[in-house]
């Protein structure tokens, strides 16, 4: 049973600069090198959340997806974060899961933020994501979906979920308590990483971002309203004696999603 060392990666966005950000996420992420599992980047990380979608997005030959396969060979880790892609005409929010040897795992967001308009620019995923990493099965998720457990549901079928997100700090409540319970309704780990600063449209985020075990306490965290990373240790073996001792998802319900 292999445990799996977790970094998020809390900091401000250059706005609609994908190559500035680029070459700072580089600077911070060298140190990580040979040190961790996987690095968890915010949405949007190369621009901020934009509506400008058709100007600033890239295709899956583009220079972030080419820097994102670059990184994770040199971290020997997986790396996480959402990009604005264009594929088939249409522009998506596109939640990347890039492995050392090069590999994309491709979680296109599913609940777009219609109060930011991100509904005009952007076309919904319909696929639900887990990937398979060392060892571990853990679920894609990007901002809004936080507030919708019913598409994060475990169905043992997964470990760890791991959000991205540009979440305000006008709404920095929901975002710090509903990881805590996504993390407690399914015995899982959670990690939640989000920017911090003032973005192009004049919003402000404190980032908050945080790691939380299966029972729902915090056992990591980068200080809210400060760039930094963290890196927290997901135990296999508590997770499976938890999950053994308090078999809590033998009463869940049986449920079909569709859409």
């Amino acid at each position: 049973m292999q445990d799996l060392k977790v970094t998020i990666a809390q900091s401000m966005l250059h706005w609609e600069d994908a190559e500035a950000n680029r070459r700072m996420f580089e600077t911070k992420l060298a140190i990580l090198a040979g040190k961790t599992d996987v690095v968890v980047l915010p949405e949007m990380f190369t621009t901020g959340f934009s509506m400008r979608s058709d100007e600033l997005a890239e295709d899956m030959t583009g220079p972030t997806v080419r820097w994102m396969r670059e990184q994770a060979k040199k971290l020997d880790a997986a790396v996480y974060g959402s990009v604005i892609i264009t594929e088939g005409g249409k522009c998506f929010n596109r939640g990347l899961f890039v492995k050392p040897d090069g590999q994309v795992t491709v979680y296109d967001k599913r609940h777009l933020f219609r109060f930011a308009n991100e509904t005009d620019h952007y076309s919904a995923g319909s696929e639900r994501v887990v990937v398979d990493w060392r060892g571990w099965r853990i679920l894609l998720q990007i901002c809004f979906d936080l507030r919708f457990p019913v598409f994060a549901r475990n169905r043992s079928d997964y470990d760890a979920m791991l959000y991205v997100a540009n979440w305000p700090e006008a709404r920095r409540y929901p975002w710090s308590h509903l990881l805590i319970a996504r993390a407690i309704e399914n015995q899982c780990y959670v990690a939640g990483v989000n920017r911090v600063g003032m973005d192009g449209k004049g919003i402000h985020y404190t980032g908050d971002s945080v790691v939380i075990d299966p029972r729902g306490a915090v056992i990591g965290q980068v200080e809210p309203s400060m760039e930094g990373t963290a890196s927290v240790t997901f135990d296999r073996e508590a997770l499976e004696d938890f999950r053994a001792k308090f078999p809590v998802a033998l009463e869940a319900d049986d449920f079909e999603l569709k859409w």
